[in-house]
């Protein structure tokens, strides 16, 4: 008997992580849909979707993501990740759907100098961040059978990010200026797209909020001197702090995620972060 899983958000890039390994899941039956095929701020279009597709499980990657452009369009984020997520969580208990919902690292604010653990308080210090964290306290109060995930410093061979942002900017540049006082979790999101699907397939109903981000610490000038190593590369790499790279949305400097909860829930082998990078890198080269 199959599994039918909808994933939403299915163009950024854990959806896309989804994708590409979907046919290594011969019991699990996919729907992928992006903004065009199921608008997640539309109820009545959800509803449609829900009504003509049994899904058993939703993966609900659709979201608001810019950071920056989040504190210039605060409705825009709001309307996503928050009503958009309100939508999701309301028709997934309707239908008896279990959601698995991806949240983020910047619902804190990196005052932290350990691990962030699930029972930690929450304190978003930008937009996104209160945005995201709004979201999961409409998944937690619209529908029963929920795991909300949250992960950090998410990148892969798809859509933007870091990894690809320093191998664009190596082939225009000789000199990068990287933050040295932001401390994280890089994660592939490869690995977190199988670990999304391990947790479908223990179906147990271990219910609530998970922390999942590949193992180790490092901070953005390391990952950024490491993916350049790896790709035998050789550039200026110079460290700066926070202060002297201004961004709109002020960031957590340290967002370091504890993930024991999620090992032990269901099992789960946690990839180091080097691991995920090489893999990563092989497939953009």
């Amino acid at each position: 008997m199959t599994t039918k899983v909808l994933v939403t958000g299915a163009k950024g890039q854990l959806g896309q992580c989804i994708q590409s390994i979907a046919h290594q899941y011969p019991t699990l039956n996919f729907l992928f849909v992006d903004k065009q095929q199921m608008d997640i701020t539309n109820i009545i279009q959800i509803s449609e979707f829900f009504k003509t597709h049994k899904v058993d499980w939703c993966i609900n990657c659709a979201a608001y993501t810019a950071v920056d452009q989040a504190e210039n369009h605060k409705e825009e984020a709001y309307q996503i990740n928050v009503l958009g997520t309100r939508n999701i969580a309301q028709l997934c208990q309707e239908y008896d759907v279990k959601l698995i919902h991806i949240s983020t690292d910047f619902v804190f604010d990196g005052l932290k100098t350990s691990p962030y653990t699930e029972r930690d308080a929450t304190n978003p210090i930008n937009v996104y961040g209160e945005t995201k964290l709004k979201g999961e306290l409409e998944v937690k109060a619209h529908c029963a059978s929920h795991f909300i995930i949250r992960t950090s410093w998410l990148y892969s061979e798809f859509g933007h990010n870091f990894m690809k942002t320093m191998l664009r900017l190596a082939s225009e540049r000789d000199i990068l200026r990287v933050v040295n006082d932001q401390i994280g979790s890089p994660t592939y999101a490869l690995d977190l797209a199988e670990a999304l699907l391990h947790i479908i397939q223990k179906d147990k109903d271990h219910y609530g909020v998970f922390h999942y981000s590949n193992q180790g610490q490092i901070s953005w000038f390391e990952f950024a001197k490491t993916i350049f190593e790896l790709v035998n590369h050789h550039i200026v790499l110079e460290q700066i702090l926070t202060k002297d790279y201004p961004t709109l949305a002020t960031r957590p400097l340290y967002s370091v995620l504890d993930t024991s909860k999620i090992s032990e829930a269901f099992n789960l082998e946690i990839p180091f972060w080097k691991d995920g990078l090489v893999t990563a890198l092989s497939k953009v080269q």
